[in-house]
């Protein structure tokens, strides 16, 4: 019987696969893409879509925030739903009527009371699956950190879970908050690889008003990329700089090796920590 002849043409570089997830040496049917990777393409656009659309699960996010000790406060941006959301960026930075009470409530209970060394916000952003899976994770590794820290004590305000929003929501709770430093946990822009990466964000003495340029971040946090470990070790390092030098953004430079950092230098967990995983729903 004669050989039949190969379906797909490969490619000289199909080597390179191994080493990254982007879409590299796919090879050819013909002159089109071969049908595997049409497929995939599209089963990882339907994944990013479904994470931008998928409910916020605020609630369970509180409750397991709640499982670490810690007080928590639920406020929500301008915007009233996700359309809105997405077509009205700028909704998204700022607090509603609503949070601002809250927070203006909290903070006459609190009366002339000093106020904290770190706020720690949780935002869905453009994927609320990423907080989902790795917020939580992170939080209760950075709290263990900050309480083993010998070099200096850390006092953190109350979790904060905002729903609808955007990464400079977290300067005017930090400011309400009157924390030195905030530290923004949200959901980044789903790729067509990594639908579920969360980014943190570290800004020194948030106001709002505040532009990027003074902020520093640590991005692509999941399971397939930066560990939570690894997150934590560096977040802590970064924050312990700022305090140093009372700055973040440019002046305060990123030059840690990853690839050394780890959950080896992690506080072990002293018991198991409270499970929480949000049931995806189909949105499309």
């Amino acid at each position: 019987m004669p050989t039949l002849p190969a379906l797909v043409t490969p490619t000289p570089w199909d080597a390179l696969k191994s080493f990254t997830d982007a879409r590299i040496a796919l090879g050819r049917a013909g002159v089109s893409l071969p049908t595997a990777a049409h497929l995939a393409f599209q089963l990882a656009h339907a994944q990013a879509r479904d994470a931008v659309h998928l409910p916020f699960d605020a609630h369970g996010i509180q409750t397991s925030l709640q499982g670490l000790g810690q007080p928590t406060l639920r406020l929500h941006s301008q915007a009233t739903d996700r359309t809105m959301y997405l077509q009205r960026p700028d909704l998204g930075r700022r607090l509603d009527a609503a949070s601002l009470q809250n927070l203006a409530d909290w903070q006459a209970q609190q009366g002339d009371a000093p106020g904290f060394d770190l706020a720690f916000v949780l935002v869905d952003g453009l994927s609320s699956l990423a907080i989902h899976q790795n917020a939580v994770a992170l939080v209760s590794i950075m709290l263990q950190r900050l309480q083993f820290d010998t070099a200096q004590s850390w006092t953190v305000a109350p979790l904060t879970v905002v729903a609808q929003g955007r990464v400079a929501i977290g300067d005017e709770v930090g400011a309400a908050l009157r924390a030195k430093t905030v530290v923004v946990l949200i959901g980044e822009r789903p790729g067509l690889s990594s639908p579920d990466s969360m980014g943190i964000y570290l800004t020194w003495a948030p106001k709002v008003g505040t532009t990027d340029a003074a902020r520093n971040c640590i991005s692509n946090v999941r399971p397939a990329g930066l560990s939570v470990e690894a997150a934590a070790s560096t977040l802590h390092v970064l924050l312990t700089r700022a305090r140093q030098h009372q700055l973040t953004g440019v002046g305060l430079k990123d030059d840690l090796d990853h690839t050394l950092i780890g959950s080896q230098d992690a506080p072990r967990h002293q018991a198991q920590l409270p499970v929480w995983q949000s049931q995806a729903r189909d949105s499309r």
